[in-house]
């Protein structure tokens, strides 16, 4: 089986391909593969490399990597794009988040190992094809299906210090995010449990490359404004890599960069009743929601202590404690871009 690097070179300028990045088998016999895309323009350029799913039940990413490839004129463009739609295909096939295979993480398994667990063999795959071609990596994301949210970036910064976050705020700007959030890696930082350097934007960015994430609203579901949202993004991005000819209007200048998240879990079982929306600014101590008991009576108000940002906001009321109902973004302000 040819690789994505010996596809693209022999494909034809200003053409189309597909193929499968081969990783094993299951016990029937069917193929573990990812599928993939490509496109050669019809001059020399960058590799811009969308990779729309590491998590089976987050989708919009998929389908705006899919429109936004089948939409190019490759005649137009200059360098060639890669879209794997899914970088996990058992977890989409069985709508969960999770490797089935194994029940780890996908994007705590990078860089991965071609000898090891299968959602470690899923990630050496991956990251060992982009890494022969892609000059930039986009790995889409979605909030869990049981919360609300809008579109926004996450970028995170490699000690090598290779791809500054200027570079990276300036690639996240043209999805018009809700905030870009820079997300810390280390243990104890409020984010994520588990090894976080283990995502797949932080292993290209060991690569020396520039990558992001982008959280494209909601898991479970296809929501088609948050879908065109990330195609005029994907275009933004070609535009700014002169792949392809700059959008009509004028670029962003600025966008809202969040240095911290966190989330805020509830001390008391019950019903969760949001009293904010994605997006909305408060105040320290304002209420984001109540939690109720069965007989209606308020155990608990959610408040951030320090102003924030809602991210997103848990939208399936039953909560047990310890149960995430909002993730907030804090030491917020705007930055201006460089050209």
């Amino acid at each position: 089986m040819r690789s994505v690097q010996q596809h693209l070179a022999t494909l034809a300028p200003a053409s189309r391909g597909d193929g499968v990045i081969e990783v094993g088998t299951m016990a029937s016999g069917a193929a573990i593969a990812l599928p993939y895309l490509v496109l050669r323009g019809a001059a020399p350029g960058p590799c811009l490399w969308i990779n729309g799913q590491v998590h089976g039940n987050e989708l919009n990413g998929v389908f705006a990597a899919l429109d936004f490839f089948h939409g190019l004129d490759a005649a137009r463009v200059r360098g060639a794009v890669v879209v794997t739609p899914t970088a996990n295909p058992s977890a989409l096939d069985t709508r969960q988040r999770r490797t089935p295979l194994d029940e780890q993480d996908l994007d705590q398994s990078f860089p991965g190992r071609a000898g090891g667990l299968p959602s470690q063999r899923l990630a050496a795959a991956l990251l060992e094809a982009l890494r022969e071609v892609a000059d930039l990596v986009i790995s889409m994301h979605c909030v869990g299906p049981h919360s609300a949210s809008r579109p926004y970036g996450v970028y995170k910064l490699h000690p090598n210090g290779k791809v500054a976050e200027a570079e990276l705020l300036a690639l996240i700007a043209p999805f018009q995010p809700m905030v870009a959030c820079h997300m810390s890696v280390a243990g104890g930082s409020g984010e994520l449990p588990g090894d976080n350097e283990g995502a797949l934007d932080y292993q290209v960015l060991a690569l020396g490359k520039p990558a992001f994430m982008i959280e494209l609203g909601n898991g479970a579901r296809c929501e088609p404004a948050f879908v065109a949202q990330a195609v005029a993004g994907f275009t933004g991005v070609a535009a700014r890599l002169g792949m392809i000819e700059a959008p009509r209007g004028d670029p962003p200048t600025a966008v809202l960069k969040a240095g911290k998240r966190r989330h805020l879990s509830c001390r008391h079982g019950g019903l969760f009743r949001a009293t904010c929306a994605p997006g909305d600014r408060v105040a320290a101590g304002q209420p984001l929601g109540t939690i109720v008991d069965l007989y209606g009576r308020t155990l608990e108000t959610i408040a951030a202590d320090e102003p924030a940002l809602v991210i997103s906001v848990r939208q399936e009321p039953v909560v047990h404690s310890g149960d995430r109902c909002a993730f907030v973004a804090t030491d917020c302000a705007m930055v201006a871009l460089t050209a």
